[in-house]
């Protein structure tokens, strides 16, 4: 498609831009002039042909087009239509996504250059995703410790994530790498290194040419040029010491026992932080203006992934003082909605989407932080939903500790054994306890969650299942 663009074009030019986030419209093709920008998500060849030629005559195509917003000619983020998927929240961190060329570093204004991550070190930023050494907490916390702590510092992008569900950093890097970039580099001029490291998944092969273009581009405007390593693409190696072992090529990759920090001892022993691309173009918007703190959380926005029983997925940005429900405008939902789990692979089940999407009120309702909202439609049963998890569990778990490599076995025991007749809901909680409290890493800490919300929720469906029924119709034994 793009290459049919660019062969119909003489003196229209065409750029190929990263994802918005709403993979309904992919590929989305904008065309824009003096302010005016026609949507056209997903058009046949054909139609791109035509979109060219007309915009070579002087006409900004609009007929057939999904929406077309006027806007100021000379901005830097996407223009966002009244309604529709691209409507739903502030598209704040993910403003350049869709619409500037992500390997053009000259349409970015680059802060780090003059203005240094001291300026927003006491801004209450928090660490987003599970990837983030940092995650729910002051990022400010670690850069500290980091350049407190004897030795050459170094800054670490923890881009690999193996769970699909969460697509919020690969859409930053895709769509908007000279951001985070700019965040790296701010944070490595705050601690004095030259040293960066953007890790990703070994298999991801085009998103690590696209990001080494990028890097290759941004050089000369960067005063910190980050190099990419590769890891395994397995859920664990996501865990922030579990990716450190991997970009040292550990031939075992499993979480590092804390203390001490990956600020204190990290990346080949040196003071290490590590943070999510999501952190870092936080880092980004902060160093543009004081939106982009944590102080305020009526201005302060997240990233949620919408996924599950939809058309198909969407990236969206949503205020803190929003409810998840918006996130269902984001998404065509198949089927009748039956519950969520919000929080990656081992978030909290839930009814209800009336809560806003901040750390503190997404733990005290049981449910993860990790930026997924995954809607499930009324044919899934609540059960094996949470017995397919705490299998999952059981397989991905590095074997560290006895509360990873055993509780998540004996879980899935426990949960097997409701389809046999048996429901034990004071050993699945007290075993439940035990594992989030004494585990090593947040796989084992948090493999319960899904079983234990699961059973706050939909208590009367174990039972059910006790006696052979399945209320959903949908499954006898999924374990």
């Amino acid at each position: 498609m793009l290459s049919a663009a660019r062969s119909t074009a003489d003196s229209v030019t065409v750029l190929r831009t990263g994802p918005t986030g709403i993979s309904e419209y992919d590929p989305l093709v904008l065309a824009t002039d003096a302010g005016r920008t026609a949507f056209f998500p997903t058009p046949e060849t054909s139609r791109v042909r035509d979109l060219v030629t007309a915009m070579e005559d002087g006409e900004l195509p609009t007929d057939g087009a999904a929406a077309v917003v006027d806007h100021d000619a000379e901005r830097t983020t996407l223009p966002v239509p009244t309604d529709g998927p691209l409507a739903v929240g502030k598209r704040r961190v993910l403003g350049p996504c869709g619409w500037l060329d992500p390997l053009d570093p000259t349409a970015y204004q680059f802060h780090s250059l003059d203005r240094d991550a001291s300026a927003v070190a006491d801004a209450g930023l928090v660490g987003r995703g599970r990837c983030d050494a940092a995650a729910d907490e002051p990022v400010a916390d670690a850069w500290r410790r980091a350049r407190e702590t004897d030795g050459d510092p170094v800054v670490v992008v923890n881009a690999n994530d193996a769970d699909d569900r969460q697509r919020a950093d690969r859409t930053l890097l895709a769509g908007s790498p000279m951001s985070v970039l700019d965040g790296v580099a701010a944070v490595a001029e705050y601690l004095g290194t030259a040293d960066a490291v953007i890790h990703v998944a070994e298999t991801d092969t085009e998103l690590r040419a696209r990001l080494r273009e990028a890097i290759d581009a941004a050089a000369d405007e960067l005063p910190v040029v980050p190099v990419v390593a590769t890891g395994p693409d397995e859920y664990r190696a996501g865990e922030p010491t579990a990716a450190l072992e991997a970009i040292e090529g550990a031939d075992r990759i499993e979480p590092r026992l804390q203390p001490p920090t990956p600020a204190e001892y990290g990346l080949y022993g040196r003071p290490t932080v590590i943070h999510t691309p999501r952190t870092f173009a936080r880092v980004r918007l902060a160093l543009a203006g004081p939106e982009g703190t944590d102080r305020d959380a009526a201005s302060t926005t997240r990233l949620l992934t919408v996924t599950g029983d939809v058309a198909a997925p969407a990236t969206i940005e949503v205020g803190s003082d929003a409810r998840l429900s918006k996130a269902r405008n984001a998404v065509e939902l198949e089927g009748s909605f039956k519950m969520a789990c919000v929080g990656g692979v081992f978030g909290g089940l839930t009814r209800t989407l009336d809560i806003t999407p901040t750390a503190a009120e997404l733990t005290a309702a049981g449910l993860g932080t990790e930026g997924v909202v995954e809607l499930l439609n009324d044919e899934r049963c609540a059960v094996a939903t949470a017995g397919e998890r705490a299998r999952f569990a059981s397989e991905a778990n590095s074997g560290r500790c006895v509360p990873g490599r055993e509780g998540t076995v004996q879980l899935t025991e426990l949960l097997r054994a409701v389809y046999q007749g048996s429901f034990d809901r004071g050993k699945i909680r007290e075993l439940g306890r035990v594992m989030s409290r004494s585990s090593n890493c947040l796989l084992g800490a948090h493999a319960p969650r899904p079983v234990l919300t699961a059973m706050d929720e939909f208590e009367s469906s174990f039972e059910a299942h006790t006696d052979g029924r399945c209320p959903s119709g949908t499954c006898s034994d999924k374990l």
